[in-house]
């Protein structure tokens, strides 16, 4: 039986401040240890409780809902109270509140680094190594957790995204991270035309929106569609391209995946202006949405899934939204349509987990139970629950899920109405409600997808089983095999055409910036982030030019050289780790 359990108010609001501001150093507070040795986890928990959940990545603020809530209540008594910076406006001021009360949570998922340091030597952080010795599933990555709580004195942290994979392989599924993701039923009605570079999708994407210049919803059909939401220091959506050629970003570079190559954003020759002239000649030509400017992702992705949107720059979010049963049976839905000239970054499975780790608060009420809880997200059951939104897995086991009569995973009935056709209704016995709306809040992922789960011997990823792959068979992937070679998934056929360009998991966490350093490049990005925006939809070539110039001149100005040393450092910092790790691990 699922239990009821009460609220508990959030404290939000403050001015922001640093530890050592507040006094919170270590001459100020030593780290909290558990009094005497713990024994086994309890079976049940009799008192029910609420445990304040400080989550820097979650998107969601309050109580957990739905049927994941339900899962925690009934195997803890608990309920689990989100504390979320990304909903209470962002940036620190949050997490300084909290730290200036000497409490950020029961339970606290941090960034490894200055900032689990700072929070240790503050006294904030629980060392939980006596309940550690009784996390059996956290403890199956023990070289991880040892790692990351290497030169303290106890067990502060487990990391996430922890994988027994090799740190030189792909960390994801079927699909990479990034990749040029369209319309595949438009993109086979203009003919399947090959595409060179990334100049030359924009005359395939073209007659692609002219061929289908509006939506079965009577919406404008346009080619790419952009949002806002994600710029950090620079407008993200042009990023993404540059991942295609196998780049992601440190700071204001740009860094090739195997270290032969760092660029500044700001190069007139770089990746990143090639991209922004990208969106200036697809504005011109007519592909781009003019709610871009406006419209917040949750807008967009509703767009697409009405079919308003051509181009996706990821698999993750173009097939989530379009890719539904009904669809793909009519052929209809996103999948890759391969540059010639692409070699796709993705991440190396993380050697030691990713920057993101989980602490208990040294004010836990019941750390135990906090302990406990933590331990089972790294479970089986755990990871199909929690990571059914973030990685892929398949939720949990009896409901979306069960093994069949040769011992093989395979989604249910319920299974494939909740992640194939657009969602479902959860039953009451497992907490009712919208299934989508019932994931997990926490928005981070234990234990990679791609791994096995040792109960079964299958990934937790579903899509990269047996029975999955043989159940969905449909016009649209049927079609997309024909054309790729017959390739299963996207990513065997970028393996087999040396189109993936991997970044060995090193788990590398840039140094804090100083406080001059921080503030050139608040300063700085913002300039960025304006002009890069209205280069985009600049009238003409002229005025991008000259926008491209104002907004290096004015970065110069600013102290842009100072800031792209700092990041240049750490990008080639990040390479030493990545080459140090790929020969450990052979």
């Amino acid at each position: 039986m699922f239990r009821n359990v009460p609220r508990r108010s959030v404290l939000t609001g403050g001015l922001s401040l640093t530890l050592a501001g507040l006094g919170l150093s270590a001459c100020a507070s030593e780290s909290k240890t558990p009094d005497g040795p713990a024994g086994p986890f309890p079976e049940s928990w009799d008192e029910a409780l609420t445990a304040d959940v400080f989550d820097g990545l979650a998107n969601q603020m309050g109580e957990q809902p739905g049927w994941f809530g339900a899962m925690v209540a009934d195997e803890f008594n608990l309920t689990l109270n989100v504390i979320a910076p990304n909903v209470a406006g962002g940036g620190d001021t949050l997490y300084n509140t909290r730290v200036s009360a000497g409490e950020l949570g029961d339970i606290v998922l941090t960034d490894v680094g200055q900032k689990l340091d700072e929070l240790i030597d503050g006294g904030l952080l629980l060392d939980f190594s006596s309940y550690y010795a009784n996390m059996k599933s956290a403890a199956r990555f023990d070289d991880a957790v040892q790692k990351v709580n290497e030169g303290k004195d106890g067990i502060y942290a487990i990391p996430t995204q922890i994988s027994s994979l090799k740190p030189t392989e792909p960390s994801e599924g079927i699909d990479p991270t990034f990749g040029p993701f369209v319309r595949w039923d438009l993109y086979k009605e203009v003919g399947y035309p090959e595409i060179g570079t990334l100049e030359d999708l924009l005359p395939v994407l073209k007659d692609m929106q002219d061929a289908a210049p509006a939506a079965d919803n009577g919406g404008t059909v346009y080619s790419l569609s952009l949002f806002a939401d994600w710029d950090g220091n620079y407008m993200n959506n042009a990023k993404q391209p540059c991942c295609y050629y196998g780049y992601d970003e440190m700071g204001f570079v740009l860094v090739k995946a195997d270290g032969t190559d760092y660029q500044s954003i700001l190069d007139d020759d770089g990746l990143y202006v090639r991209v922004l002239k990208w969106f200036f000649d697809a504005n011109q030509l007519g592909l781009v949405d003019p709610d871009s400017t406006t419209q917040n992702y949750d807008s967009l992705f509703s767009k697409m899934q009405g079919g308003q949107v051509l181009f996706s720059f990821w698999p993750w979010q173009g097939q989530a939204a379009y890719n539904t049963e009904d669809h793909m049976a009519e052929g209809k839905g996103f999948m890759i349509a391969p540059l010639a000239d692409q070699r796709i970054f993705s991440y190396g499975a993380p050697a030691s987990g990713a920057a993101q780790v989980f602490s208990i608060g040294s004010n836990a009420e019941d750390p135990e139970r906090a302990a406990a809880f933590i331990d089972w997200l790294y479970s089986p059951a755990g990871v199909y629950a929690n990571s059914s939104q973030t990685m892929g897995a398949a939720g949990p086991q009896g409901l979306t899920w069960e093994l069949d009569d040769d011992g093989k995973p395979e989604l249910t009935d319920f299974g494939r109405e909740a992640l194939l056709a657009g969602g479902a209704t959860v039953p009451d016995e497992w907490g009712g409600g919208s299934y989508i709306d019932g994931t997990s809040w926490l928005n981070v992922t234990t234990v990679l997808g791609n791994d096995e789960d040792p109960e079964t011997g299958y990934p937790y990823n579903y899509k990269m089983w047996e029975t999955y792959q043989e159940s969905v068979a449909n016009p649209l992937t049927e079609d997309w095999a024909a054309k790729m070679g017959g390739s299963a998934t996207t990513m065997e056929y970028l393996t087999a055409n040396d189109m993936l360009l991997v970044g060995t998991g090193a788990s590398y966490v840039p140094p804090q910036d100083s406080s001059e350093v921080e503030t050139i490049r608040n300063q700085v990005k913002a300039v960025i982030v304006e002009n890069s925006w209205k280069m985009a939809f600049a009238a003409d070539q002229a005025e991008f030019d000259a926008l491209l110039t104002t907004m290096q001149d004015t970065a110069e100005g600013l102290g842009y050289q100072t800031v792209l040393d700092v990041d240049m450092a750490n990008a080639k910092e990040q390479n030493t780790q990545r080459e140090a790790i790929a020969a450990e691990f052979g």
